[in-house]
């Protein structure tokens, strides 16, 4: 099939919108239709060469969509399921995972050459193949995803919000409530407040933090740090638990985007961001 997409052709290059070949899935594998794609500094590095990967490369790692095919030997998912794309895949059986650091997951592997766990590659332009960013690549209409990636959501949820979920909010409400370990009565400073920080405010409120504050970097005395992949977080477990949160009106996720754009206007979105216009921006998928 085919699928529009925006790819990075090598370092210090804008994203270029082109139509690739996308493969069926696998076993262990769905093809999904994104409706939404969080734009996330993490793909900008990519363009800067601060993320080192393979090129060429379909960007994006926030997304949220609809399963439209399910491979052989899926169990956890059915064709018509709302789900998230997590940016970070967990294969549930190798030794993070078994002792509860799926964030630490030994697919982690993957995340330079960015195929699929089977090592090859799902979009296609001829004979180059293209990996996807954080074996996602929500840059484009469709994906061919591993089930390790994909979260199930409940289907009342707008995607464009649980778009979010990917990565910015749980990264940055993890950082808080996992990492951090923010107890009640706490008084919480946050360092920047851009997608990730906002979200970080989000949970230390959440966490009972009585005295919450954003601030830039200022020295402190007794300063101590405490490194955090996703927050520390699950995406299997916190992901769905974020999106209780917000359904019970106690998270933000609505408030968080600053813009929309359509998937050719990806590059604007990032001017935006670099130009401190858009703090969160969305792309709808048409």
């Amino acid at each position: 099939m085919k699928t529009r997409a925006a790819v990075l052709r090598d370092i210090g290059k804008p994203f270029e919108i082109v139509e690739l070949d996308l493969d069926e899935p696998k076993t262990g594998e769905v093809l999904v239709r994104f409706a939404a794609s969080g734009l996330c500094h993490s793909d900008d590095h990519l363009r800067t060469g601060d993320i080192p990967v393979r090129y060429p490369i379909v960007g994006g790692h926030e997304g949220a969509g609809v399963v439209e095919q399910v491979g052989v030997g899926v169990t956890r998912l059915a064709v018509g399921d709302h789900v998230v794309a997590s940016f970070l895949p967990v294969c549930g059986k190798c030794r993070f995972c078994a002792r509860g650091q799926t964030n630490l997951c030994d697919y982690g592997r993957f995340l330079y050459d960015n195929s699929l766990p089977d090592g090859t590659f799902r979009y296609h332009e001829g004979a180059t193949d293209f990996g996807q960013m954080c074996l996602l690549g929500t840059f484009s209409e469709r994906a061919v995803l591993s089930e390790a990636s994909v979260v199930k959501i409940e289907d009342d949820i707008p995607l464009e919000l649980a778009a979010l979920t990917s990565c910015g909010v749980p990264t940055g409400f993890g950082s808080s409530v996992k990492a951090g370990e923010v107890k009640p009565g706490d008084t919480t400073l946050v360092y920047g407040i851009g997608g990730v920080g906002a979200n970080a405010l989000q949970g230390a409120s959440i966490a009972g933090a009585r005295y919450v504050i954003a601030v830039d970097p200022v020295a402190l005395f007794e300063k101590r740090l405490q490194g955090a992949l996703f927050g520390s977080s699950n995406p299997f477990d916190d992901i769905p638990r974020i999106l209780d949160l917000y359904r019970a009106g106690k998270l933000k996720l609505s408030e968080l985007i600053t813009s929309r754009y359509t998937l050719d206007q990806v590059n604007q979105g990032y001017e935006d961001m670099m130009a401190g216009r858009n703090i969160r921006g969305v792309i709808i998928h048409e």
